[in-house]
């Protein structure tokens, strides 16, 4: 999302801030692109036919003339949206309207501690709306869920939220959307078209005891999101005028639902969303093409300077060093057969691909049979790659079926 590319520059701003400190102004950076392509979905599976929306509601209890308000995903009010808003503006538009919604929340809860506080919050908070809530794990009962909805709700106010996919869906699926203006909604949600984005508020304080606690180990990331969440609040006045237009007027659900279902067709689904890969990774084919003749790419470092390879990091380490110019030979008993019972054996097998082919192991062998070689010319009998027969001939000396010796 747009949100998200926005904290990913700042954050590489700040780690180029921090260089320039450490090391100088004069450092150049090179920063990478950051396209924003949306999450997508199939569209065409949240088609909700008329006889199965009146199945859904008739298996939930829901009467024909109730209005009904959907949030799916993860019931989690530290890590995910905290309920409390949405409570109280489903309450304050009940008390509106002078109707009873009903909520649906249809997803999961990581334990009952938490199952406990959504129950509890939405008995005490809005008495006057219907709280039910469905496995959102369950195929079935998400279905049934999205078919029985009038509207969906999403009042988003976490930081590790990126873009939410659950909006989208519900675009899809003909619902009008009612979102908090947060994160990757942004992007998403037409605020008046497709359905109402509600303003957020976040302190814009000083957070950095918070980033301190968490770094430092004596905040866990669940609680450091669950602490700054309690910082985000949702602009209730908004929300109540919003839910009681959309519970009032049914022309309004049908006019919004049929726009955001068309948006989502144009813009979200798959088959859209994939062609701004294809146009991404096009664009980028033809930005690498003239850096294949730059001389300064073929003198690069092939490996991070921290990740070095271990044949050349730890050089130091064995006696002798198996190279192009040591001499093999097998040695008695070593053929195919004794390869294969070792490689199966779980001292050896757990190392997989590792392990060459048998048939390379014979190959290998062979050149072997008129007496010793160098691991130069053996490579050059069998045809095979120096790096690779380094490879196969060092599993075959840990075996015990070739002898490596240096010398002339």
């Amino acid at each position: 999302s747009s949100a998200v590319a926005a904290t990913v520059r700042l954050l590489l701003q700040s780690e180029i801030e921090a260089l320039r400190w450490r090391f100088g102004g004069s450092i150049a950076v090179t920063l990478p692109q950051l396209p924003v392509i949306p999450l997508g979905v199939h569209c065409a599976d949240f088609i909700i036919a008329p006889r199965e929306r009146a199945t859904a509601r008739a298996a939930l209890g829901i009467a024909a003339d109730e209005v009904v308000a959907l949030f799916v995903g993860r019931l989690s009010f530290h890590a995910k949206a905290h309920p409390h808003p949405m409570y109280l503006g489903l309450q304050a538009a009940a008390q509106r309207t002078g109707k009873r919604p009903v909520l649906i929340q249809c997803g999961w809860f990581a334990h009952p501690g938490i199952e406990q506080a959504f129950r509890d919050g939405a008995r005490n908070s809005c008495p006057n709306v219907r709280a039910l809530f469905t496995d959102g794990r369950d195929a079935d009962r998400r279905r049934e869920s999205w078919a029985a909805a009038d509207l969906f709700i999403s009042l988003s106010d976490n930081v590790q939220e990126t873009f939410g996919l659950a909006p989208i869906e519900a675009m899809a699926a003909g619902l009008p959307v009612v979102v908090t203006d947060w994160d990757g909604y942004k992007d998403t949600v037409r605020d008046g078209v497709d359905g109402f984005r509600i303003p957020t508020w976040m302190l814009g304080l000083d957070g950095e005891p918070f980033t301190r606690k968490y770094e430092v180990g004596l905040e866990t990331y669940d609680r450091y999101c669950g602490l700054l969440c309690q910082l985000v609040s949702v602009d209730l006045h908004t929300l109540t005028e919003r839910l009681s237009e959309l519970i009032g007027n049914p022309d309004l659900r049908r006019s919004m639902g049929e726009a955001g279902q068309q948006r989502a067709r144009e813009t979200f689904d798959w088959a859209v969303v994939y062609r701004q890969y294809q146009s991404l990774w096009a664009e980028m084919a033809k930005l690498r093409e003239p850096a294949r003749s730059d001389p300064a790419l073929k003198s690069a470092p092939r490996v991070a300077a921290s990740w070095l390879d271990p044949f050349r990091g730890f050089v130091h380490y064995p006696t002798t060093i198996l190279g192009p110019d040591t001499r093999l030979s097998a040695l008695p008993g070593a053929d195919g057969t004794a390869y294969a019972t070792l490689a199966a054996h779980p001292l050896f097998s757990y190392a997989g691909k590792l392990l060459p082919e048998r048939a390379m192991v014979e190959t290998l062998l062979a050149g072997l049979a008129a007496g010793e070689i160098t691991l130069r010319d053996l490579a050059r009998r069998a045809g095979t790659d120096l790096a690779w027969t380094g490879i196969g001939v060092s599993v075959l000396a840990k075996m015990g079926l070739v002898q490596l010796r240096t010398g002339p």
